[in-house]
């Protein structure tokens, strides 16, 4: 070949080589890790993760004097850098020893034989020896750099000070940042300043001085953490100590100790505050809480079933101190309330008590559960009179039980048999009757509570009529000598109470006239025997009746009552008072001895529309008899 084209073709061949070269350079300054070997880690100390990331890891665990960590080497501190090697030109051909030699140094970094005889950072050294200018014998020896780096820094964090020397010899020897060897030396010192701190704290916890006045475990722990914070055998201790005491939690909440195991909760938060273990012990003793709180509100549930509410009381006590935001405590609250109101009856219960000297029994009471209301009317109600103010909230507090309908002509003849009773209206000659031909209602000789309304035999079914205040009185006081309870007339206020029934509207089922029947009251629909109407009456309203109904007829109400407003009005306990001023604000009747006037409740048969309202109201003298009055039972629990 002429010599002027073997001249051209090396010339090619170096401007091509010397591109290559400028590539790599340029890949490497801006893409580092594209051409970047990771090296293996080293065989004996798999522990040591921080080996994958190279020297190019920007966020190592060492800190430097700031706090701070390092972002990445300082390649101004390493040695000649790739870009000076570029300068220098295209490197010269490798040898085949020298591309053996890259091969092998190769092969041992791959397999992390980093710090053995003969191993990658010796055989990369020889290439450099023999060719100052090799590029990827560079790169490699930083790279392992910041590989023993990391190793040093590990084996720092699991304690292991023969591990960390021997890679901090080893970095110390190859290219690096002097800045990130002084932290690593820092870090390196500090090891052999607290293993033995360590140490020491181990050889306490054996010797069961883990905690305690002067010289222990969770001192000294404490110690090496104020040295280097976050340091991972001593928080490992310090979990140790913990456990101990989050065992001893979970044991005492097993044995019922919850008090006990709050306490040593407590001494458990001030070890590791906040840590996840003292979360998940403090979750298991809630649970275990709640269980045994919930065990003891179901005892609690059996002795209120069994009748003993001291015991019931007593045991919800106990649970609500284990557990007191257990759910059911305010449910169970409310019922142990209810069997002290009414004597282990429940509300809604009806109640027959039977004669004790003779065959029989009281008519049904049913038990009206406590509560409070709004008594009275507002002077815009329509048909609003002044003695149905002013309105007052009244609260019923104390248990009772009402007749569930009016006394009935049958119960109240078993009375005056056995008692040999003579009536006001038997006694005074008299009564109140209705009288078809006048469509009045007139006194009428004879009369007494033995006729219907108009006159007739009255049936056994119907509610007694024409008996008066002192009639009542005086059934009520036999009937209490009779069943050993206390039977007597409910006051104003509990017949409001029970009438209304949850309600608070005009009427007892709204405000408006009834949609459907309701009970016996004054419907345009009615007719008399004589096919008379009423002159006041509910429009498009019928109940088939004209005079009393016999009792139970229609629905009952809310709290399980018939007839509370419609078919007879009822007596009640109280004095007659034009309004409610000074009226008691309790459930109590309204009595001032010797009064000759009493009040009556409730719509009847022949009510007006207006008188039916649930908060009208009107009186009788004691001794007054009318066709339109019966009365019913309260009974006192």
């Amino acid at each position: 070949m002429p010599r002027s084209e073997a001249t051209r073709k090396q010339h090619t061949w170096g401007g091509a080589a010397g591109m290559v070269v400028l590539a790599c350079a340029l890949l490497y300054r801006f893409f580092p890790d594209l051409l970047q070997m990771q090296p293996a880690r080293e065989p004996s100390r798999g522990a040591d993760t921080a080996a994958a990331q190279g020297p190019r890891a920007a966020n190592w665990s060492a800190l430097d004097d700031s706090g701070s960590a390092p972002t990445q080497v300082d390649r101004t501190e390493v040695g000649t850098s790739l870009v000076d090697a570029i300068r220098m030109g295209p490197p010269a051909p490798l040898s085949k020893q020298l591309t053996a030699l890259l091969d092998k140094a190769r092969k041992a970094e791959g397999a992390g034989a980093l710090l053995e005889p003969d191993d990658a950072i010796a055989l990369y050294q020889r290439v450099l020896a023999a060719s100052p200018a090799n590029v990827e014998a560079q790169m490699a020896l930083e790279r392992i750099g910041g590989v023993l780096r990391d190793w040093t820094l590990a084996a720092v964090a699991r304690g292991d000070e023969k591990a960390a020397q021997r890679y901090l010899a080893a970095y110390e020897k190859v290219p690096h940042s002097e800045r990130e060897l002084a932290i690593v030396h820092r870090r390196v010192d500090l090891l052999h300043q607290i293993l033995p701190m360590l140490s020491r704290a181990a050889e306490l916890i054996r010797q069961g001085k883990a905690e305690g006045e002067g010289d222990s475990a969770l001192a000294l722990y404490r110690q090496v953490l104020e040295l280097d914070p976050g340091n991972a055998l001593a928080d490992a201790g310090l979990a140790g100590i913990e456990r101990r005491h989050l065992d001893r939690a979970l044991a005492q909440a097993a044995q019922d100790d919850f008090a006990g195991a709050d306490a040593t909760l407590a001494a458990a938060a001030a070890i590791r505050p906040g840590s996840q273990a003292m979360l998940e012990a403090h979750t298991r003793i809630d649970d275990l809480r709640r269980q045994r709180a919930a065990s003891v509100l179901a005892q609690a549930r059996s002795a209120l079933d069994a009748g003993n509410a001291d015991l019931a009381e007593n045991l919800a006590r106990k649970a609500q101190n284990i557990s007191p935001d257990l759910a059911g405590l305010d449910e169970f609250a409310q019922r142990l309330r209810n069997a002290r109101l009414y004597a282990s009856y429940t509300p809604g219960q009806v109640l027959h008590d039977r004669f004790l000297d003779i065959s029989g029994s009281a008519p049904a009471v049913v038990v009206i559960p406590t509560g409070s209301f709004v008594m009275g009317s507002a002077a815009d109600e329509e048909g609003h009179q002044d003695s149905e103010q002013p309105q007052r909230r009244v609260s019923i507090s104390s248990g009772f039980a009402l007749g569930q309908s009016a006394v009935t002509v049958g119960q109240f003849r078993v009375f005056v048999n056995a008692a040999s009773y003579l009536s006001d209206a038997e006694r005074l000659g008299s009564a109140a009757t209705y009288d078809e031909s006048s469509g009045r209602m007139s006194e009428r000789r004879g009369m007494s509570w033995r006729n219907a309304y108009d006159g007739s035999k009255a049936r056994d079914d119907l509610p007694v009529i024409n008996v008066s205040w002192n009639d009542a009185v005086a059934y009520l006081q036999w009937l209490s000598a009779r069943t050993g309870k206390h039977y007597r007339l409910p006051s104003e206020a509990e017949f409001e109470y029970a009438l209304r029934a949850g309600s608070s509207t005009r009427y007892p089922w709204g405000d408006g006239n009834p949609d459907s029947v309701v009970g016996n009251l004054t419907g345009e629909g009615d007719r008399s025997p004589a096919k008379r109407t009423w002159a006041q009456y509910f429009p498009r309203y019928s109940d088939g009746y004209w005079g009393p109904a016999p009792v139970g007829k229609f629905p009952a109400n809310a709290f399980g009552l018939y007839d509370m407003d419609g078919n007879v009005s009822e007596w009640v306990e109280d004095c007659w008072h034009d309004n409610y001023t000074r009226a008691p604000r309790d459930s109590s009747a309204w009595v001032n001895p010797g009064c000759e006037r009493h009040v009556v409740r409730g719509g009847s048969w022949g009510s007006d529309p207006l008188q039916v309202r649930s908060a009208f109201r009107t009186s009788a003298p004691a001794d007054a008899r009318n066709a339109r009055v019966g009365f019913r039972v309260a009974r006192d629990l």
